[in-house]
């Protein structure tokens, strides 16, 4: 573990892919930096700012007065917030309007937002013109710690989450960490599920630090900017190693077959934000691990009692009306699984744990299982 961060000291994470990389740059006020790296970056190139209407009220205008002193055109695309942007309409909708900005494969989309909006930019930057560059500028926790870093853009079907999407990677990340300051509690805690992620997979000297640290994360201390960096320097380094998730990249994924479905049960709405889907899903791989005996009963325990401590659901029964709606039903969730882009050949892919900070990758888990294991869950929820 290296020192923490103080809150002046930007950093920059190196995401080195073969011949390319590009920077993550993360640090109170770094917004104001965006227009003269992109200059830097792509002189002479225009630019089209996605955002979602939140969004817009509070950085929009920033964003741009940035970038047109640096002498850079820009236009802007605005949103619905929330899931509902991530689907074939508003990959549409998007797509249109940079087709009408008469954005070219020379200039630059920028992504200006949470996780929604940089996995719909990135996704319309894919394909317009067969590959346009774009930067992402993430505005949530969640994102400035996992969705913006590492190319997984996509869009969302009614059967599934990110079914549909490809591998894209930003020129530039802009984590600024004073943006954070305008999310709700809500918002922030499910952002923390991310981070908590990186330390229960891969490293448990940072999962005990953020048990000992994670009340200055919240109130904005010198401890945020230093969750933040050690998390993306964490999958910086898995997604230097895996792109396109053959092996490795998929520990990334801890939390997420459960996590994805609970979501997709319950509409992908503002019920179950993603991170906590994820939350939840990181406890039942934990117990599930334990009941398979991989992991202690004491670990599984101290990822729950983390999570719950910052104030995140961590069992069924914390998602509202999960159980008095029809959704608490093994076979459905099963079957929302099934649908999960990790599946190989009819197989589902779970992230296990052998202890906190050591996860695996189990693609041979008898569905049977699963399927006794989530019933048993249901039945207190």
């Amino acid at each position: 573990m290296t020192a923490p961060l103080k809150n002046s000291d930007p950093v920059t994470v190196d995401v080195a892919l073969g011949d390319r990389a590009y920077d993550i740059v993360i640090g109170r006020g770094v917004l104001q930096s965006l227009g003269a790296r992109v200059a830097a970056l792509r002189p002479g190139a225009r630019a089209a700012i996605v955002t979602d209407e939140y969004v817009a009220t509070h950085w929009l205008r920033k964003t741009e007065a940035s970038l047109l002193d640096a002498g850079i055109a820009t236009s802007r695309i605005i949103v619905d917030e929330g899931e509902i942007s991530k689907s074939y309409e508003g990959l549409e909708y998007v797509c249109e309007e940079l087709i009408t900005a008469k954005i070219e494969r020379n200039d630059l989309v920028i992504a200006l937002g949470g996780g929604v909006v940089g996995d719909l930019a990135g996704f319309a930057a894919a394909i317009l013109r067969r590959g346009v560059d774009f930067v992402q500028v993430p505005t949530s926790l969640l994102a400035q710690v996992d969705s913006s870093v590492g190319g997984k853009t996509g869009i969302n079907s009614p059967q599934g989450k990110n079914l549909l999407g490809a591998f894209h990677q930003p020129v530039l990340v802009i984590a600024d960490t004073s943006v954070l300051d305008t999310l709700s509690p809500r918002q922030f805690r499910a952002g923390y599920a991310e981070v908590a992620k990186y330390g229960a997979l891969g490293d448990e000297a940072f999962f005990a630090w953020l048990e000992a640290n994670h009340a200055d994360i919240f109130s904005g201390g010198a401890a945020r900017e230093h969750a933040i960096a050690t998390s993306c320097r964490a999958k910086a380094a898995i997604v230097s190693r895996d792109e396109r998730e053959t092996g490795e990249r998929a520990l990334l994924n801890l939390g997420h077959t459960f996590g994805h479905a609970l979501e997709a049960a319950t509409g992908f709405s503002d019920r179950l934000f993603h991170g906590e889907g994820v939350s939840v899903g990181m406890v039942l791989a934990a117990e599930f691990s334990a009941k398979l005996g991989m992991i202690s009963e004491q670990d599984a325990a101290r990822i729950e009692r983390h999570l719950a401590s910052v104030g995140l659901p961590t069992h069924l029964q914390d998602i509202a009306g999960f159980a008095q709606e029809g959704l608490a039903d093994a076979d459905s969730l099963m079957a929302l699984m099934a649908q999960d882009k990790k599946v190989k050949r009819g197989k589902l892919t779970f992230i296990l744990l052998e202890a906190v900070g050591r996860a695996v990758i189990a693609n041979d888990v008898e569905p049977s299982l699963v399927r006794d294991f989530l019933e048993a869950k249901l039945a207190k929820a």
